[in-house]
């Protein structure tokens, strides 16, 4: 009796307000122009970040006449490979490209493993002498020994015409240094407290605790890194002396300034001329190509891997 009384008070209280399965609500007026133009605003910003490159690929396959009229936008006008084939066909090219790809690895490993080391120690306040030590970080960020006193160390500790010479000084960079240090600092204490009482060494802690759970700011980090490495070229040319150590960086830009020579001497080739017109574009498709493949794999880490580093708990 109880229940059914109960069945048809409860019956009662929902007859005004009837629950409608499958009921959608509907956008506003006001949304639905918000969305619109945000739409759009994102394809224009969308179309204004990818033309510059799409116009650089266009160039590297159009020829000279189109390219120094101005004719090409979008798509290739008078295809024309010629500049591929000059310096695809370069033995030296693909000595400096594996270069260049040995530089990144070792100089990117490198870097990481010490970031990432120094980046934990100054995570933790009780370590003595933090202050200073992130003090002594920053003022390098601002203030640094110069050229030619750069110049002497790394001739005076034999690191010339070798990796070392531009591995070593670009080891730590003093931004990625504070982003993994602030991603350090935001991870629970509890975890570490929890491995220490199960017996875990400092080290067995960073490296079986933190670093699994630090992808996201690691793969970051690895970006970061390869990308400086990649498109380093000015230390390579500074203490490199054998065009077998250089980077493909100085190769292309050794091969701008003879092609920009070449056109301004009397008498060049068509071969020379169709060479010098778009070899800017050319040499930037090469050099930014290995990068964009790399990215879509480590893309989905790098949106949460700058921002976790970046909240304060």
């Amino acid at each position: 009796m109880v229940t059914t009384q109960a069945s048809e008070l409860a019956d009662k209280i929902t007859e005004p307000y009837p629950i409608r399965k499958n009921a959608l609500l509907k956008d506003s007026r006001g949304y639905r122009i918000f969305r619109v133009v945000n739409i759009t605003v994102l394809y224009l910003i969308m179309f204004v970040t990818l033309y510059p490159f799409i116009n650089i690929v266009a160039q590297s396959f159009s020829s000279e006449g189109f390219i120094n009229s101005g004719q090409v936008n979008l798509f290739p006008r008078g295809f024309n490979v010629e500049t591929y084939k000059t310096v695809m066909a370069d033995s030296m090219f693909w000595v400096n490209y594996r270069n260049t790809v040995l530089y990144t690895v070792v100089g990117t490993v490198i870097a990481l493993v010490m970031t990432t080391m120094f980046a934990y120690a100054l995570s933790k306040k009780h370590l003595k002498g933090r202050n200073a030590f992130i003090l002594i970080a920053v003022f390098t960020m601002f203030f640094n020994g110069g050229l030619i006193p750069n110049y002497v160390l790394i001739n005076a500790l034999g690191f010339k015409n070798t990796l070392w010479a531009i591995v070593v000084p670009n080891a730590i960079s003093i931004f990625n240094l504070l982003v993994m240090k602030a991603f350090f600092e935001n991870m629970p204490e509890e975890l570490e407290e929890a491995a220490a009482i199960d017996g875990l060494s400092t080290y067995g802690t960073l490296f079986r605790i933190v670093l699994p759970l630090s992808k996201a700011v690691i793969a970051t980090m690895t970006l970061f890194y390869a990308v400086s490495f990649w498109n380093s070229w000015f230390a390579a040319f500074l203490y490199m002396d054998k065009r077998e150590l250089y980077p493909v960086t100085v190769y292309l830009r050794n091969l701008i300034k003879g092609a920009e020579t070449a056109t301004s001497v009397g008498g060049a080739g068509a071969e020379v001329s169709a060479v010098a017109a778009n070899i800017q574009s050319v040499t930037m498709v090469l050099t930014v190509l290995p990068i964009i493949m790399l990215y879509p794999f480590i893309q989905k880490y790098f949106v949460s891997g700058v921002m976790l580093g970046a909240v304060k708990g």
